[in-house]
């Protein structure tokens, strides 16, 4: 805590154990008797408005930057402390329950502390007398002590009394300042992508007849007859007997033979096409009314009224 600059802190501005900005540092408050840095206040809420007070423990400080041991809602919804008024002991163990700190073992360190000092200084006043004197001095001493006890307790008796005045003024007053927050529901709307199905390429074999007509030619046998003339006689023609003479003929079948083919080339595209549907849902707000005990009153007396007219004789 000695480490800390007081005027350093108050031009710094604080982030929560994240590294998220909480708000400017305001104030530091000092123990009364050690004069040590205990508290220090915060800006937060809407525009900086509200001062929420942290403890200085494990706080540390980073150049401008004060870096705070929790978090920023935590700090945020801290109890609304005064921060003009000194603390009372009731807002300091407030304080230190909220942050999980042990306030009653400094408190009791405190009071050992102012004992200790009281034990000293007697012993002090009463180191240089002996014998009845001494004992009588002691004893004095020991009186003054226990009066001087008494009076510490009827005055913090007197603060405490006080500091529950303050906190019911305190409570009257956030109670004047009464609010309530309307919430309402919204429809966030989005797309979610989905898959709806597959598609597929398949290739598979079927069979046709196809039937195509084949020009074919064939050789056939005809007689021709020429009359031969005189002198045109072929050697040994006028020989009689016998003779066969042959000759080859030729036709022209059909042949089939297959042959596979690329003709084409078959394949899938996928194209985004925008659309628009309508999405239908209830939602829930809340209302405030505004009703005094005027309207109140009002509203008793006609049900009075309603009440009196029921139960009045029929003519």
């Amino acid at each position: 805590m000695t480490t800390f600059d007081v005027n350093a802190i108050l031009s710094s501005t604080a982030y929560d154990a994240d590294g998220d900005k909480v708000g400017k540092v305001e104030q530091v408050f000092l123990d009364d008797n050690s004069g040590e840095p205990t508290f220090l206040t915060v800006n937060t809420g809407l525009f900086g408005a509200k001062e929420s007070f942290v403890p200085v423990k494990d706080v540390r400080q980073d150049g401008d930057r004060v870096v705070l041991p929790y978090q920023k809602d935590v700090i945020k919804d801290a109890p609304k402390v005064d921060a003009d008024q000194h603390l009372s002991p009731q807002e300091e163990e407030e304080l230190y329950r909220y942050y999980e700190l042990n306030y009653d073992n400094g408190r009791d360190a405190d009071r050992d502390r102012d004992l200790n000092d009281r034990d000293r200084n007697a012993a002090a006043g009463t180191a240089g007398t002996a014998g009845v004197a001494g004992a009588a001095a002691g004893r004095d001493g020991d009186r003054d002590l226990t009066d001087r006890d008494r009076d510490l307790n009827d005055r913090d008796r007197g603060l405490v009394d006080q500091d529950r005045r303050d906190v019911a003024d305190r409570d009257l007053t956030d109670r004047d300042d009464a609010s309530v927050v309307r919430h309402e529901e919204q429809l966030n709307v989005g797309t979610q992508e989905r898959e709806t199905g597959r598609a597929r390429l398949r290739k598979y074999v079927v069979t046709d007849h196809e039937t195509v007509d084949v020009p074919v030619e064939r050789e056939e046998v005809s007689v021709e007859r020429t009359p031969i003339r005189d002198g045109q006689a072929r050697p040994g023609a006028g020989t009689i007997g016998e003779e066969e003479v042959e000759v080859s003929l030729h036709e022209e079948r059909p042949v089939v033979e297959k042959e596979a083919v690329a003709v084409e080339e078959v394949g899938l595209n996928k194209e985004t096409v925008r659309d628009t549907q309508k999405v239908e849902a209830d939602v829930r707000k809340e209302q405030v009314d505004v009703e005094t005990d005027a309207d109140r009153n009002l509203t008793d007396r006609d049900r009075d009224l309603d009440g009196r007219d029921g139960n009045a004789p029929r003519r």
